[in-house]
């Protein structure tokens, strides 16, 4: 072997045995930290953190959607000249949607949970119930008989897997608060940092809550200790020096505490509808995607299911579901859930059935110039209210604050185990350049500045907030109250210079209903409601957001 060849292996050995050395380095200092080289996760105390956590679990009745760029808003069809939707390039980041919408069994769980936990017999419970219980009286028309929907759309077992409606976009919200308490409860359960079945024992001056467990974890059951530190618990816990025990709560770093259950965006929604996980043909990818399954047309043209529907809608003046026997939809109302086939992502019923509450304030224009990246209108943000000790404030069953809605309705604002929430202010927005108030709703679109009367109406001293907001936007202003007899109070703006329905209060929601036509069904389209309100044909699905990698399974890169 010539000198050459023994130099080049002699250099491919250093190689070999600096990268060995690198290798074992890299996995002998796992659980220390590179900032300081300090231990991690040690038994004596320490620094606790999930070392070992791969990827978000995917939650109970969700499908992963992987993120990416869409064109939003494409619609197909303006029949109604509405002028609301212009195309326009958005990227969402990785999520998590509901594979159906929510349904009727899934929402009575919900109801039966209010029940138990603050019961309606109860004088100061009572009005949380009513507050959570759908409005089944949408089901009624003048010229149409509906009382056995009225009767038994909600509760009867034969309609327990169809898609719950009456309920507003303030209810909808209220449910995806509740479902995020309940897995993240059994999820602690699972994982000993909670007694066993302590599920069972909620009530009002003893609830779970996820906010309250991870800011003030003493205090959540009422600070049942018993509970919260179950004797013959399996979680990790930390001992000082001389041995003894610091009891440990599971924190957002252990990785057990998923992200909140919520109302998806609309650009969510419109991206999960369009279904394009199967994607990247040209046309799909610039928005000539016209419903959530390939093809221009909503009957199918496969040969074993030629000609059948594939989605729950109004096909004529009259139609509600096609001649019985031959090329039915299956239904003339809503249809049960996962009655058609879903879509590239897993997710059904995106098109017909029911319409679905999104999260965002509804506005004609998508303000695409200052945001393309996981648009949403709509933020207001607030902070833990804080005692006087430093501590959080947490509700107590004496401090429930009820609300009364624009068609009288009572809601509760905040629940007993919950943290008081108060509006930011400038102590999280002094010179922040991403924002600098609680209220973004009217950013850019309805705020003063945004106005064409700004000019004349400006004044430096003023509450932005109360000097031309709305004039814009020139609804109407009800006002409804409630006397301490419980009578309402209706004042009814008759003011004939209102011009628009389009406020603060009025909500997005998508996708076309068992009431709608074809029109509608497109993923692109979009209309409005208010938040307060509810009908036959609009329901709703929850979403959550994924931490960590964009795409599921994702190895780190070399």
């Amino acid at each position: 072997m010539d000198m050459k060849n023994v130099l080049n292996l002699r250099i491919l050995l250093a190689l070999v045995v600096s990268l060995t050395i690198v290798s074992c380095s890299r996995n002998s200092s796992k659980n220390t930290s590179r900032a300081t080289g300090w231990k991690i996760n040690d038994k004596n105390g320490g620094f606790q953190y999930n070392d070992k956590f791969q990827e978000q679990e995917t939650a109970p009745g969700l499908v992963f959607v992987e993120g990416g760029t869409f064109t939003m808003g494409k619609v197909q069809d303006d029949v109604m000249h509405d002028w609301n939707n212009s195309p326009n390039q958005q990227h969402i980041q990785s999520f998590y949607m509901d594979e159906s919408e929510v349904t009727n069994i899934m929402y009575t769980e919900y109801l039966d949970w209010i029940k138990r936990t603050y019961p309606p017999e109860e004088e100061n419970y009572r009005l949380i119930y009513q507050g959570a219980l759908p409005d089944t009286l949408v089901w009624r028309n003048r010229l149409g008989y509906a009382e056995m929907m009225t009767e038994n759309y909600l509760r009867h077992p034969g309609y327990g897997e169809y898609p719950v409606v009456g309920v507003s976009w303030i209810q909808a919200v209220e449910f995806a608060s509740w479902r995020t308490d309940r897995v993240a409860e059994m999820k602690l359960q699972e994982a000993g940092y909670l007694e066993r079945d302590s599920q069972l024992t909620s009530s009002a001056d003893s609830n779970f809550n996820v906010d309250t467990y991870i800011n003030a974890p003493t205090m959540t059951y009422g600070g049942n200790d018993s509970i919260i530190n179950p004797e013959k618990s399996r979680r990790r816990v930390q001992t000082t020096a001389a041995g003894d025990t610091i009891n440990q709560y599971a924190r957002r770093e252990s990785g057990l505490i998923s992200p909140d259950y919520r109302l998806p965006t609309e650009a969510e929604w419109e991206y999960a509808a369009l279904g394009m996980s199967e994607l990247r043909s040209f046309n799909v990818y610039r928005g000539r995607k016209k419903y959530p399954w390939d093809g221009q047309y909503t009957r199918s043209g496969k040969r074993k299911t030629k000609g059948d529907q594939l989605a729950n809608f109004k096909q004529g003046k009259g139609d509600y579901g096609g001649i019985a026997g031959w090329s039915d939809d299956g239904a003339d109302i809503t249809a049960q859930v996962m009655s058609y086939e879903p879509n590239d992502y897993g997710i059904y019923d995106m098109a017909g059935n029911v319409a679905e509450w999104v999260y965002d304030v509804y506005r004609p224009i998508v303000d695409d110039e200052f945001n393309d990246f996981n648009y949403v209108r709509g933020n207001v943000y607030y902070k833990n209210a804080i005692n006087e000790d430093g501590t959080v404030k947490v509700i107590t069953p004496d401090e429930i604050v009820y609300d009364t809605l624009s068609n009288g309705r009572i809601v509760a604002r905040n629940l007993p185990g919950e943290i008081a929430q108060v509006p930011v202010d400038e102590n999280e927005t002094y010179l922040r350049p991403n924002f600098d108030k609680s209220d973004n709703i009217n950013f850019r679109d309805g705020d003063t500045r945004s106005s064409r009367l700004y000019a004349e109406s400006f004044d430096e001293d003023a509450d932005e907030s109360k000097s031309t907001t709305n004039k814009m936007y020139n609804s109407p202003k009800h006002n409804v109250q409630r006397d301490s007899l419980g009578n309402l109070i209706k004042e009814f703006d008759t003011s004939n210079q209102r011009t628009s329905l389009i406020n603060d209060e009025v909500r997005v929601y998508k996708g076309g209903s068992w009431r709608d036509r074809a029109y509608w069904i497109d993923p692109a389209q979009r209309r409005y409601f208010p938040q307060d309100m509810a009908t036959d044909y609009i329901g709703f699905r929850c979403a959550m957001s994924r931490v960590g990698s964009k795409s599921q399974g994702t190895k780190k890169r070399n």
